[in-house]
């Protein structure tokens, strides 16, 4: 049984040297909660070269590591398809977990992990970080402040062009079996953004692309077949708090040559709320959410509230909201309390990357259950 730690910090390791190194370890430095302590990547050559700049001890032994009573938690930030077993692992050596998502690579796999952090009593924070940026708690707050009124309608454009080079070369992502894809990169944090502002998904159907079918191995390597998708499309049917069915389409790409960003819209009864940004090199910052009433003559910007700014601002904007949510699962494992988002919230968007994939094959609507 996990239980918190008395005195000091939270001591925590890092799984997994990209979005880990670069944004976990300076969110855990930032915080008082939480201290890091080792490093683990697979790789030896890759693990001494993050560890010496970071000045923290590496194993590329992930048994050895969790093996340390001193070790608190663990942030595991790999590629998705490595995901399961270690946090299986860590979940049974009794260690607290920050995951990123996609948390696995099956809705039936993170359910497993539910259950097991249960019994372990072990805290799961899952890196749904846009709960963490302060214009989206804005409109979640208005949202349930009945705001909205009845909602007719919820449309989520996401928009990129991060993988429309056909130079870019091929790896994990280029893969449906790692994970790889569209719908883990985008579509986990789609699904759980109208989970959490509107309800849960209830119908859906998808269309799913791949538009870049080919990648170099590497520079000037030859070309690999590329089958994770790069274009998703989604028609949803939501839920709401008082049981009314809304609909939703969602709709995302990798591959969308000068794409507009990130924009999210909410058409009800007695409002719009517009919440957008078309910055593609940092996608936390640059949000702006505007609101159109019954009777206006169009939609008016609103003002960021203060109480939910950041209180630092990072070259790195990925690190903020990160570090706000370290921050809550410090807190709940200090008190012994559930944390959301956590496994449940993962679990909710993972049957909605599921259901789209069994979709696409059977070009029929999914019951989400």
């Amino acid at each position: 049984m996990a239980e918190p730690h008395a005195k000091g910090p939270l001591r925590v390791a890092v799984a997994g040297l990209g979005f880990g190194a670069a944004v976990h370890l300076p969110a855990l430095r930032d915080c008082p909660a939480t201290e890091p302590v080792a490093l683990w990547h697979p790789r030896q050559e890759k693990l001494d070269g993050v560890c010496g700049a970071a000045n923290l001890p590496g194993f590329i032994d992930f048994e050895a590591m969790l093996a340390d009573p001193a070790l608190d938690a663990v942030v595991i930030a790999t590629p998705p398809a490595a995901r399961f077993a270690l946090a299986q692992a860590a979940l049974r050596a009794g260690k607290h977990l920050l995951l990123e998502k996609p948390v696995a690579l099956h809705s039936d796999q993170v359910l497993a992990l539910q259950k097991l952090a249960l019994q372990q009593g072990c805290v799961v924070a899952v890196d749904f970080e846009y709960r963490a940026v302060p214009l989206f708690q804005q409109l979640a707050a208005l949202l349930a402040e009945g705001a909205l009124g009845e909602p007719w309608l919820i449309k989520v454009d996401w928009l990129m062009s991060s993988r429309a080079d056909p130079s870019r070369p091929w790896s994990w992502y280029s893969q449906a079996a790692a994970g790889g894809g569209v719908l883990g990169a985008l579509g986990t944090h789609a699904f759980d953004m109208v989970h959490w502002l509107v309800g849960p998904s209830r119908r859906l159907q998808a269309s799913l692309s791949t538009a870049i079918a080919e990648r170099p191995l590497g520079q000037g390597g030859p070309m690999a077949p590329v089958d994770a998708e790069d274009i998703a499309l989604v028609q949803l049917q939501l839920e709401d708090g008082w049981g009314r069915r809304v609909p939703a389409q969602v709709s995302l790409a990798s591959v969308a040559r000068h794409g507009r960003g990130c924009w999210l819209e909410l058409h009800g009864s007695e409002a719009t709320f517009v919440l957008g940004s078309p910055n593609q090199a940092d996608y936390v910052h640059g949000f702006r959410l505007w609101r159109g009433r019954p009777g206006e003559p169009g939609l008016t910007e609103l003002a960021a509230d203060p109480a939910l700014a950041f209180p630092r601002i990072w070259s790195d904007g990925r690190i903020a909201p990160v570090r706000r949510l370290i921050g809550c699962w410090a807190a709940a494992i200090a008190e012994g309390l559930p944390i959301v988002p956590g496994l449940a919230e993962a679990a909710a968007s993972q049957r909605c990357c599921d259901a789209a994939r069994e979709s696409d094959l059977s070009a029929g609507f999914k019951t989400i259950t």
